[in-house]
């Protein structure tokens, strides 16, 4: 059987679009509490954007897309993204970098390993119940520290994260 041209494109098309998709799977880095404290309270001029969200959390996922665009759109300022998965760590290459190859994210992307949230929960902030998504959003320098739990709502969330980054402007 031969097929026709059209149908060969079309299959090496499709076959370059899953090796793209796999090709393009970054390495989560799996990580401790320490080593996240250690980011959230180092003193620099930068806003960080810390965003706990998990692949089995569908509002997690529905917004993850939505923080991406905002750390595409804030690249050149001083705001980094940091999104820290709650995923568990014999998760990380199945589903975590998947995701995160198939949804085009681009932000930095960690994975806590930290199974007692009650040992750790309370540094990020006391009124944490532990749902997620949750964002915490630090400026050390001009200490500030905004917390949101749950879906943000993501016109607050602009407006918490220009006051707290000036030179972000009103674009």
């Amino acid at each position: 059987m031969v097929l026709k041209r059209s149908a060969l494109i079309f299959i090496f098309g499709l076959y370059l679009s899953v090796f793209q998709l796999f090709s393009q799977s970054e390495d989560v880095r799996v990580i401790h509490f320490e080593d996240l404290q250690k980011q959230i309270n180092k003193i620099t001029d930068t806003t960080l954007v810390v965003h706990f969200w998990a692949t089995w959390c569908r509002p997690c996922t529905e917004e993850l897309p939505d923080y991406e665009k905002l750390s595409q759109k804030f690249a050149n300022k001083k705001v980094r993204f940091l999104m820290v998965s709650m995923d568990f760590p014999k998760d990380v290459k199945d589903k975590v970098e998947l995701f995160i190859a198939k949804n085009s994210i681009h932000s930095e992307v960690v994975l806590l390993d930290e199974p007692d949230y009650n040992a750790w929960i309370d540094e990020i902030d006391k009124e944490w119940s532990g749902t997620i998504p949750a964002t915490l959003i630090v400026n050390l320098t001009m200490r500030k520290r905004i917390f949101f739990e749950g879906q943000a709502n993501m016109e607050k969330f602009m407006e918490e994260l220009k006051e707290m980054t000036p030179i972000v402007g009103t674009n």
